[in-house]
Order: C-alpha cells, then structure tokens, then sequence
C-alpha cells in the first residue's frame, strides 16, 4: 500500500542525531559518526535501525545504562598475525568502532589480500549492511557479524530466548555487473527488534510465527512480543549459534548476562564483531571462462542465476538501492509521519527545535 513520506534534508538529520549525542557526552568525532551512520541507513530505507532505534538503543542499553562510553578509546591487543587485529573497544560507541574496524580490515586486505578485525568489549552496531555496502561500493567483498545487544531469541526447540537475533552481513563489488553492491544482510530471527519496535509505532501487526508473547503463545501483536523466533526453524538457529560461538573464541560471555548488568557482576555482559574483508584479486583464479575478466565472469553469473524464466527474481541490496535512488531523487531523506514525531521527542531530550510535519515536502511510495 502506497505510503506518504516526509522529505528532511539530509543536513538538517545529521545536526539532531549528532546534537542529540553530543547532549548524551559523546565526543565530536563519535557524533559525527552517529549521525552518518543513521543516514547511510535512512538512505537505504533501513527503518529498522535509523536514528530513531540507534539514540532508543543507546539510551537504554548504552550510555544511558553501562553498555557504551561516550569517549571510549579502542585498545588494539597483541597479535602475532599479519593480516588480522584484535581490539577492545573498551564499549566505545559501535557505529564508530565498526566504521574503524572496516577501514583496517580494507587497509590489511590491500597489503595481505585477507585482512580480519575482532572486537570485544563492544556496543552494537546496528545495521551490519551498511558496512559491508560501504566496502563493496570501494571494491572489496566484505562480511561482518555481531552478538546482538540482548538475547531475545528462542532456539529452535527451546522456550527461553537464550540467543542474539546475531545478524550476518556481506557485500560483494557488483556495482559493475548490476548497477549496486549485492548486499546479503539479514537477522537470524523472522524479524528483527527494530522491526518490532517499527511494527508497533507505525500501528502494523507482525508476520506470523515471528515471535512469542509472555506465555511462550506466538503472537502478531508487537506490543505483546516476549521473545523472537528463528527464521528458517534449525537453520536460522544454527546461524545464530554461528555469531554465539565466533563471540566465544573472541572473548564475549554468556549471551543471557548481554546487557543485563544487574546479573553479570564478576562476569562480562558486552558484545562482539568479527569484520572480514577479502581483495577480488586474491581469490582469482584467472581462468574463466570464455576469456572474461572476473567482473564479466560475476556478470554472466548473476545473469544465468536470473535467467531461465527468473528475470522477475529480486537480487539481496535491490530493495536498498532503489530507496537510495527515492531518497536521491527526492532531496532527501524520508521519514512517516510517526518517525517526525519520534524525532521531535529526540529534539526535546537535546534542547534542538522542533520538526514541523508542515515544513516538509512530501513523496508518496
């Protein structure tokens, strides 16, 4: 159903979220990070993980609990590892350590081909999509994961939500062969929280089987949900236990104590990235087929992927990038009329002016 949209200059959006972090004792450069990352987000109509749910987000398990240090620095940890790093985000905001974690990772993929970044002591980053994005729209394949903020999630056959919605993100440099990175990015439940939290304040009901309210009953209520539910039944479980278990080599604790401070005296309650980037060149074989270069070699790839009567199939990062072409052609990025009023409560905590829903042009998608 066609929905009407707010168009907010981008400028005018980074100088609330950026305020509204500073306000909370976030340093300039943090602030500044913030604030890109919930536009690159809002660029790509990732409503579930814009400024709204990164500032939600922070007050309630970061700098406004003991998740998130405004101001932390990162401390990089021995290694005897060429082309990886190990970090301790001493849980310095997560959009800015993911930003950091990305660049070196590309800066040890361009001089080992391979190059891995570990984080612990970490806060979320929220949407790991739009970090791989940003490194295929440079060239490289890319891959990231987290432990999620809070265990929400049931594991297939359980009843207590013992695991992360532990989100997996890849990118891949397809710019030349489809006109936008290939970005495979998804959440291991049905939905994500953010997405609960958007279903609930646009007044919409969640899809079924998606999550479970108070008494383990499945629920479409979002206002109602207890816990989350894997998607795919075992398969999105194991998915998940794949993020627990990278957390466990690296440092991270036991996933019910995540955030939940109040119980992990003595123990550790932060979360985890694994950052991978690989350089094209150094998994070329050299050998395709028919003489084509490797772009050519993806090219005929995807195309036969979509051939065969499959032309009407959509490819994983098409959704984004037609949002980012709306935003474009719009001027701006687009927000419901619920987000405004989201974001006028975000204006009164930081002493910024109010959105008039008025003084904002409209696009209906």
């Amino acid at each position: 159903m066609p929905e009407p949209f707010h168009i907010v200059p981008e400028a005018q959006h980074n100088a609330l979220i950026a305020a509204a972090y500073r306000h909370r004792g976030f340093h300039e450069d943090e602030a500044g990070e913030g604030a890109r990352f919930c536009a690159e987000a809002a660029r790509h109509g990732i409503r579930t993980h814009n400024g709204i749910k990164a500032l939600h987000l922070d007050h309630a398990l970061g700098s406004g609990s003991q998740g998130c240090v405004p101001g932390a620095q990162i401390e990089e940890k021995p290694t005897r590892f060429a082309a990886t790093k190990i970090w301790n985000a001493n849980k310095k905001l997560g959009q800015s350590t993911a930003f950091r974690a990305m660049d070196e990772a590309i800066r040890l993929a361009d001089r080992y081909g391979v190059g891995t970044v570990s984080v612990d002591n970490a806060f979320h980053y929220l949407w790991g999509g739009g970090y791989v994005m940003d490194a295929a729209k440079r060239g490289y394949i890319a891959y990231t994961n987290c432990t999620a903020a809070l265990a929400e999630v049931v594991p297939f056959g359980g009843k207590f939500p013992t695991l992360g919605t532990n989100p997996h993100s890849w990118g891949f440099p397809t710019t030349a062969a489809v006109g936008f990175p290939i970005v495979i990015d998804w959440a291991t439940s049905v939905v994500s929280m953010g997405r609960v939290q958007q279903f609930k304040r646009e007044g919409k009901p969640l899809p079924p089987l998606a999550a479970v309210d108070q008494a383990g009953w499945p629920t479409t209520d979002p206002g109602a949900v207890a816990a989350l539910l894997p998607f795919g039944a075992h398969k999105g479980y194991g998915l998940s236990l794949i993020n627990e278990l990278v957390a466990g080599f690296i440092g991270g604790s036991l996933p019910t104590l995540r955030n939940r401070w109040t119980r992990a005296a003595g123990d550790k309650a932060t979360c985890t990235f694994f950052f991978q980037v690989i350089h094209p060149n150094a998994i070329s074989g050299g050998a395709f087929a028919k003489g084509r270069s490797q772009q050519e070699n993806v090219k005929a790839v995807i195309a036969d992927v979509l051939g065969h009567g499959n032309e009407g199939c959509m490819i994983p990062g098409q959704l984004e990038a037609d949002w980012a072409r709306h935003t474009a052609a719009a001027g701006g990025l687009l927000f419901s009329a619920a987000e405004i009023d989201a974001f006028n409560e975000i204006a009164d905590e930081c002493g910024q002016p109010r959105w008039n829903h008025a003084d904002f042009k409209t696009v209906t998608l």
